[in-house]
C-alpha cells in the first residue's frame, strides 16, 4: 500500500467522506445552539425590563429616591454600619500650644551622667574618639515607677478586757485592717485598694486580677478570696454610700436612669442617680417606682431629669424629660417606615426638639427679651403639635406624650442649670454596662450591693478630680478607725 497510488487515493476519499459527515453534524448542532441562544437572549431582555419595572414600583412604595442603591440585607444579629461622618484632623489646631504631660513636682533622684574620656581624661567622642568642644549641660527628666514588691508587716498588738463594754479591746495600727485570727496573712490596705480599683474601675475579671497580683508583686490570692475582700470593702464604705445618697436628695438637679443587671443569672435592675459631683448606683430586683422613691426620697424638691419611664412621674417636683429619647423614638419609627420621614408630625416634632436644644446653646448670646420670646414660641408650637390629631397610630401616640409632658419638655429652657437631655445619667451607666458585658453581672445580692457601694465611691471621686486609689485608702483608714469624714460630700 505504501507505493500504490490507487490505494492512497481510495483512503483519502474515505477520510474526506467521514470528515464531511462530521462537519455536517457539527453544523446542525451549531444551528440548534444558536437558536437556543436567541431564545435565552430574548428571555433575559424580558427579565431585565421586568426588573426595572419592579424597582420603580418598590421606589414608589418605600419612598426611596429613584436611582438610590437598595440597602444590602444583613442578618438580624449584625449591627448596622455607622454612617460616615466628617472627621476633623486629630490633635490641637495649628498654632495652639501642645498638650503635654504635667511637669514632675519634685525630683527624687539626681544622677550625673559624664561623657566618655580617653586614657588622659580628655572628653572624647565615643565613636571616633575625637576630643569634644563646646561642652553644654542638659537636664533630661525621666519618670518611672518602682516595680511592685510584696512585703509583710507583723503588727505586735496588745489587748485588754473592758468590764464596762464586756469586750476585749485590741490595739491597731493606722494601716492595719481589723484583726482576724487567720493562719495566713491578711491583705493590706494597698492590696485591697488595688484589687478594688482593678475590679470596679478597670473592670478586670477576678481571675485576671489574681494572676496580675501573682505576676507583679508575687502575691498569691484566689478569685474567691478577692470576692470576699470586695464584700468587706463594701461593708466598710457603706457609710460613704449613705452620705452620697443624702447629698443627691438635697441636690438642685439630679439625673436618673436605669438599665438591666443580672444577679445569679436572674434579671435585675441597675439604677443610677447623678449630678455634676456625685453618682449613686443601686442594684435591685424590682423596676417599680418604689425603688426610685426610696433612693431619691418622696420629698425631693430639686429638678429631676429622666426619660419617659412612668416610674419618675410620681415625684411632684420640676422635671425635664430627655429630648434625645424623643428624637431617638422618631428616628426608630422612620427607620421602620421610611415614608413617615415626610409626615407633618414627625417633621415638626423633630424640628422643634432640635430648635429647643440649639436655643439653650445660644442663650448667652441673646438678650433676655429675645430669648423669652423664642422660648414662648417653642412652647406654643409644642402645645399645638400635641393637641392635633394626625391619623397615624405612632404620631398620635407621640402627640399624646407631648400633651402629657408638655411643660416638662422645656424646663431646661427656663433653668440654666438643667440640661435638655439625660446624657449625664447615660454616661454614668456606660461603665456599668461594660462591666455587665464582661462579668455577666453579680453572683449574689451581697456581691451586687458591694459593687454598687464601691462603684458609687469611685465614680464620685473621679467626678471630683480626686485620685481614686488614694481616696479608697483614706476612706478605709477612716472606716477602720471609726471616724466619719466628708471627703466626698463636702464640695465647698
Amino acid at each position: 500500500m505504501d507505493g500504490d497510488p490507487v490505494a492512497i487515493a481510495r483512503m483519502y476519499e474515505q477520510h474526506a467522506h467521514f470528515l464531511q459527515i462530521e462537519i455536517n453534524g457539527l453544523r446542525r448542532e451549531h444551528s440548534a445552539r444558536y437558536q437556543e441562544l436567541m431564545v435565552l437572549r430574548k428571555r433575559v431582555a424580558e427579565l431585565e425590563a421586568e426588573n426595572v419595572r419592579l424597582k420603580r414600583r418598590i421606589d414608589e412604595l418605600t419612598g426611596r429616591p429613584s436611582g438610590e442603591a437598595e440597602p444590602a440585607e444583613v442578618p438580624a444579629f449584625v449591627k448596622p454600619n455607622v454612617p460616615e461622618k466628617a472627621r476633623r484632623t486629630p490633635g490641637r489646631p495649628e498654632g495652639h500650644p501642645a498638650a503635654l504631660r504635667p511637669k514632675p513636682r519634685k525630683i527624687d533622684v539626681r544622677q550625673e551622667v559624664p561623657l566618655p574620656a580617653d586614657r588622659r581624661g580628655v572628653l572624647c567622642c565615643p565613636r571616633c574618639h575625637t576630643q569634644l568642644s563646646e561642652l553644654k549641660h542638659h537636664r533630661r527628666m525621666v519618670e518611672d515607677f518602682i516595680p511592685a514588691q510584696r512585703f509583710t508587716t507583723c503588727y505586735h498588738t496588745h489587748s485588754g478586757y473592758c468590764p464596762h463594754c464586756r469586750t476585749r479591746v485590741e490595739s491597731r495600727a493606722e494601716d492595719q485592717p481589723p484583726a482576724a485570727n487567720l493562719p495566713h496573712a491578711q491583705l493590706g490596705i494597698n492590696a485591697l485598694a488595688t484589687a478594688a480599683v482593678l475590679r470596679i474601675r478597670y473592670r478586670l475579671p477576678l481571675r485576671q486580677i489574681a494572676e496580675l497580683l501573682a505576676d507583679l508583686p508575687g502575691m498569691k490570692v484566689s478569685p474567691g478570696a478577692l470576692v470576699k475582700q470586695l464584700r468587706r470593702l463594701g461593708h466598710w464604705l457603706a457609710g460613704q454610700y449613705d452620705r452620697i445618697k443624702l447629698v443627691l436628695r438635697a441636690a438642685e438637679v439630679v439625673h436618673g436612669d436605669e438599665t438591666g443587671w443580672r444577679i445569679d443569672g436572674k434579671n435585675a435592675q441597675l439604677w443610677t442617680l447623678t449630678n455634676d459631683t456625685h453618682t449613686l448606683y443601686h442594684v435591685d430586683r424590682s423596676r417599680s417606682g418604689k425603688v426610685i422613691a426610696q433612693l431619691l426620697g418622696e420629698a425631693f424638691g430639686g429638678t429631676l431629669v429622666s426619660d419617659f419611664y412612668a416610674a419618675y412621674d410620681q415625684f411632684n417636683c420640676p422635671q425635664q424629660k430627655c429630648l434625645t429619647h424623643l428624637l431617638r423614638e422618631l428616628r426608630d419609627v422612620i427607620q421602620k417606615r421610611p415614608t413617615m420621614a415626610s409626615h407633618p408630625f414627625f417633621r415638626q416634632c423633630k424640628r422643634l426638639a432640635q430648635e429647643a436644644l440649639r436655643l439653650k446653646q445660644r442663650r448667652k448670646r441673646l438678650s433676655a427679651g429675645a430669648y423669652a420670646r423664642q422660648v414662648k414660641s417653642i412652647e406654643t408650637r409644642l402645645r399645638n403639635l400635641g393637641a392635633d390629631s394626625w391619623d397615624d397610630a405612632n404620631a398620635d401616640r407621640l402627640a399624646g406624650r407631648i400633651r402629657k409632658y408638655g411643660p416638662r419638655l422645656t424646663t431646661f429652657l427656663h433653668n440654666p442649670k438643667v440640661e435638655g437631655t439625660n446624657n449625664a445619667a447615660e454616661r454614668a451607666l456606660r461603665p456599668a454596662v461594660v462591666m455587665r458585658k464582661i462579668t455577666g453581672g453579680s453572683r449574689s445580692e451581697s456581691g451586687a450591693q458591694a459593687w454598687a457601694v464601691l462603684a458609687t465611691v469611685m465614680r464620685t471621686a473621679q467626678q471630683q478630680g480626686l485620685g481614686v486609689f488614694e481616696t479608697i485608702q483614706t476612706l478605709l483608714r477612716a472606716a477602720w478607725a471609726g471616724k466619719k469624714i466628708s471627703l466626698l460630700v463636702d464640695t465647698s
